[in-house]
């Protein structure tokens, strides 16, 4: 199988990479490596996989029309799976154009490459995000999700309203994945445990917002990634009992499928660092702040479908990953 992943320099898509490279795949590889964060940390990840016979990269913006169709003109993927976005909630208020560009721009262009060359299925990366302002819990797949709390997170929804659009006009296999608070070895410095880690191994206070009154589906590197793979080898099809009076957001007539992935266990904010206090044999000093804007105060993902579709299983226990995340971190910064 010939997959192309966005996004290779990346947490998720680097591990998805290797696991697809090593069960056999070959993968074409996209990464603009901008520097949103530690472009030193992207390149480490990339050396991990770049020798690989079955590896290609390409350096190129996915909001390079011209660039993305040469790519899928010269490498026709059997599969896509489009991870590359501009993350993070709280920089979507400060800059939000790059958001446009990569997260919508960016994606029609996936979606055009896509339709152009007969991709048999196309995944793509939502968020936990989109579920903004609801508070019914567990978030369900098949709940409305019209409130989102920050641009990034309309613009996942809008990704999943533009793969729809395709899977019906075209009839392109698209599936879209909420994806649940991710962590692990060689995760984003930008995301709580990095963060945490490093300033209470200088010695500096961490920022606890909400007072420490989040709970986070905290889901593990290894379980997000099969449950990409899972998805990834299941192609959506249309749902036969979908009702228009009815409309079931989460399927369609259309080849159109959404998933949340989550460890199904939400955890206490605080209780998740007095896990890596204990993996890093030294206590915090702890700001108490309020929840800033564009937060939600709570993440539980219902994973039902996931489960029934795929017989998916998340796995790792939060002291586990926690524990994993130190000793990687540990080893990669000789602390």
């Amino acid at each position: 199988m010939k997959i192309l992943i966005t996004g290779t320099a990346g947490f998720i898509g680097n591990n998805l990479a290797k696991r697809l490279l090593a069960r056999g795949d070959e993968v074409i590889g996209i990464d603009n490596l901008n520097d949103y964060y530690d472009v030193s940390l992207k390149k480490a990840r990339l050396s991990l996989i770049d020798s690989n016979p079955n590896f290609t990269e390409a350096r190129i913006d996915l909001e390079d029309r011209q660039a993305v169709e040469a790519l899928f003109d010269q490498h026709k993927p059997n599969k896509v799976v489009n991870l590359a976005a501009q993350a993070g909630v709280r920089y979507s208020i400060e800059n939000p154009y790059a958001y446009i560009e990569s997260n919508i721009f960016g994606f029609v262009n996936i979606l055009q490459g896509c339709r152009n060359h007969g991709v048999e299925h196309l995944v793509y990366a939502s968020s936990s995000s989109v579920y903004g302002a609801n508070t019914n819990m567990p978030f369900s797949i098949h709940n409305n999700v019209d409130h989102p709390l920050s641009l990034y997170a309309a613009s996942k929804k809008s990704n999943e309203l533009m793969a729809h659009t395709y899977s019906h006009l075209f009839n392109i296999p698209t599936t879209g994945l909420r994806f649940f608070t991710v962590y692990g070895p060689w995760g984003r410095p930008d995301m709580a445990l990095f963060l945490f880690t490093k300033n209470i191994l200088a010695g500096k206070p961490i920022d606890v917002f909400n007072y420490g009154k989040h709970r986070r589906d905290f889901t593990y590197i290894d379980d997000i990634v099969e449950g990409v793979v899972r998805t990834l080898d299941k192609t959506a099809t249309p749902n036969p009992d979908w009702n228009s009076d009815k409309p079931d957001p989460a399927t369609s007539k259309a080849p159109y499928q959404i998933y949340n992935i989550g460890n199904n266990s939400p955890v206490e904010l605080m209780h998740y660092i007095d896990v890596l206090q204990d993996c890093l044999g030294k206590k915090a000093e702890i700001n108490m702040l309020p929840l800033q804007p564009g937060d939600v105060p709570d993440t539980y993902a219902d994973v039902t479908d996931l489960v029934k579709n795929v017989n998916y299983k998340p796995e790792t226990s939060v002291e586990e990953g926690v524990a994993n995340f130190v000793s990687w971190y540990r080893d990669y910064y000789n602390c």
